[in-house]
């Protein structure tokens, strides 16, 4: 949808979800919902402007990932396991803490990829909460916008 050097825009429609992912006792995504997502090359995180299938936004989510590398437009990355979670209304929470320490415990994430990874989940959730973040763009594109770049 969008490339720049800065970040990498993309849609991603009608997600196939067995069951509704929820957070805090809300639907974040169901069935049939859409993200847009923001990858930032560089950064450790990305960030996907979460809609329900109707088109309702219900927040935005950080996955706390190792910077992105592409090779012949095929992405490497690995999922660290610290979430970010922001509600419409600007609440911020750090999600799947229980998940990074399990791994950290079965010596899937290495100590020094760790110590970065909490680094940036309380960098992210630091911002959050100053309303801070996410960035601009993020809040700047619209599922709407992403959709009629699609159709386009």
């Amino acid at each position: 949808m969008l490339e720049r050097q800065e970040v990498i825009v993309t849609l991603a429609e009608a997600i196939n979800l067995d069951i509704p992912m929820i957070i805090d006792g809300r639907v974040a995504l169901e069935p049939g919902s859409a993200v847009v997502w923001f990858t930032f090359p560089g950064a450790w995180h990305d960030i996907g402007s979460f809609h329900r299938a109707d088109g309702t936004f219900t927040g935005f989510y950080a996955n706390v990932i190792t910077p992105l590398k592409i090779e012949k437009h095929v992405w490497y990355t690995t999922d660290l396991y610290l979430d970010v979670w922001v509600t419409p209304n600007g609440t911020a929470k750090l999600l799947d803490e229980d998940e990074f320490e399990e791994a950290i415990s079965h010596r899937l994430i290495d100590q020094p990829t760790a110590d970065r990874a909490r680094e940036e989940a309380t960098r992210l959730l630091g911002e959050a909460r100053r309303g801070v973040w996410p960035p601009p763009i993020v809040k700047e594109w619209t599922l709407e916008q992403a959709q009629a770049i699609t159709i386009a």
